[in-house]
This record gives C-alpha cells, structure tokens and sequence, in this order.
C-alpha cells in the first residue's frame, strides 16, 4: 500500500481542474491508484451537487457514499451519476481502481432558479441520489467537462447553454421541460443578430441574450434554435468563420493574423475549426476563391 505525499492513501496522483459558468462551478478530477481507496468528495458543502462518474479502470466499480462505512446499497449502473443536497457529505469508494474520472457540477439551487428564470419546485433538490443514470446528464456533464479548458470565445455560450440545459433538467415540470416550439419573434431575432455581430469575435454570454429577449435562458436557447436552426454559440462559431472569410478575400493578412482578429487562440486553432466546417484549409480556400 502507499500513500503519496498530501494525497489520500493509495492515490498515486491527482489532477484537477474547474470552471465557472452562470454561476455554476464545473470540477473534474482524475486519480490514478495503487489500492483500495476511500476520498472525502468535494468539501465545499454548501452547495448543491451533481456529480458523474466519466471514465473507471479497475476491477471493481467505485461508489459514492453518504458516510465512509457505508457501502452504497444501489446497484451499480453504467454511466453513474450522484446527486448530494448541500450540507450533506459526500465519499468516494473504489476497492481495487488504477484510474478514476469524475466530473462535478456545483451549485446554489435557488440562486440558479432566479438566474435562469426557471419556474419547477425547489424540493427536487433536497433528495439525495447515491446511485442512478440519467443519459441526458451525464452527456451534458461530460461536454461541461470537455470544455473545461477551452479558451475559445465561443466556449462561454457553449457553456452557458449547457448549464441552462442541465438546470432545466433539474427544476422545470416534464410539461415545461419540453419548452415552447415558437421562436423568437422578427425583432428579438434582428436584437440578437445585432448583438453578437457587434460583439464579435468576444464572448458572450446566454444571460445577456436572453436579457436582451426577456427571456429566461433555457426558453431562449430553444427559441433561438428554433428560429435559426443553430444552438447561440454555433451561430457565434459560424459568424466568425464568416468573417474570417471575408477577411481572407479581402485583405492580405497572414493566418496568425486573421486568428487573431476572429477570436481564434493561434492559427492552427483558426486553421483545425475553418476546416471542420469548410471541408478544407483556409490557405486553400483563399487560393480557390481568388483563381
């Protein structure tokens, strides 16, 4: 058995990493383990928490716990999740892992309800969940996840949207979870055309749009697909991608350049997502379009 240094016992390394979005704090924790080990998960109690279980190696499966000896008396399911009202502690168990992947959602759940303008009963969140699959969730938690360490201007509304749609999950009535077919009207879709073309190629985030709409940001992520076809944060993708065109038409700025003035972290980054929605480079879609 070992214990490495300011780590629990068996727990060989530990990495994590975390980011904020409408209020929300996204944690993801990878351990790698010699032994049977046994973690108090996540200290800070007095939030709410949604956590999912993203990646598991070893030869038996790892459970949350409500108390250290306690094993968990629900049956093992794929893609587990937890969820822990606040004040209420957490463990985590794994007898024989080599590697762990858990990503946490953390939350105030009425500070979350008022932000997001959602209307479902508070009461949901104060049953304990040890044990259970939801596959909406945890795919939801997954690309929070994901996205952690993204730079790109577009990862705020992408973020943004994903919060709005795990919360909206969470609070809202089934009636109401499956929101409105109507889009927005002519003039909060010109409002918010406006916006993000003025704001381009900064962040943006949900909260301002559905502001600008008066409308609660999960009712205005549907209505904004519903009207557009695109999810807010791929129509910011595509504008930039669109401008970045313009740009490689009409000027004679370099790659690193016409990044940089798109909101792209370098020109590989610009060069790798032009790419993914062109089917080509942008040096040979320049070349094509000036033949």
């Amino acid at each position: 058995m070992s214990n490495a240094p300011g780590l629990p016992e068996n727990v060989a390394t530990l990495t994590a990493s975390s980011r904020g979005w409408n209020g929300v704090n996204v944690d993801l924790v990878e351990y790698t383990c010699t032994g049977s080990v046994l973690v108090r998960l996540n200290r800070n109690e007095t939030l709410t928490r949604l956590g999912a279980q993203l990646e598991e190696v070893g030869r038996d499966h790892a459970e949350p716990r409500s108390a250290p000896h306690i094993p968990n008396p629900h049956a093992y399911r794929p893609r587990p999740m937890w969820f822990v009202p606040a004040e209420m502690e957490l463990w985590g168990h794994a007898a024989e892992p080599s590697y762990l992947k858990c990503a946490t959602v953390s939350f105030d759940g009425a500070m979350l309800q008022e932000r997001l303008g959602l209307s479902g009963s508070l009461g949901l969140i104060d049953v304990p969940r040890l044990r259970f699959s939801d596959d909406r969730l945890w795919t939801l938690i997954r690309l929070l996840a994901d996205a952690i360490g993204c730079a790109d201007p577009t990862a705020q509304l992408y973020g943004d949207s994903l919060t709005a749609a795990i919360a909206s999950l969470l609070f809202e009535r089934p009636a109401e979870a499956k929101g409105s077919k109507a889009g927005l009207s002519p003039l909060q879709l010109k409002d918010a055309m406006s916006y993000l073309e003025a704001k381009l190629p900064a962040r943006v985030e949900l909260a301002a749009l559905a502001e600008l709409a008066g409308l609660s940001q999960s009712h205005y992520s549907r209505a904004f697909k519903t009207s557009t076809g695109l999810a807010p944060y791929q129509w910011q993708l595509l504008a930039r991608v669109k401008r970045a065109k313009e740009l490689l038409l009409n000027t004679n700025g370099g790659l690193e350049d016409i990044a940089e003035a798109t909101g792209f972290s370098d020109a590989v980054h610009f060069g790798r997502t032009f790419r993914k929605l062109t089917g080509t480079t942008p040096a040979a879609w320049r070349a094509a379009m000036l033949t």
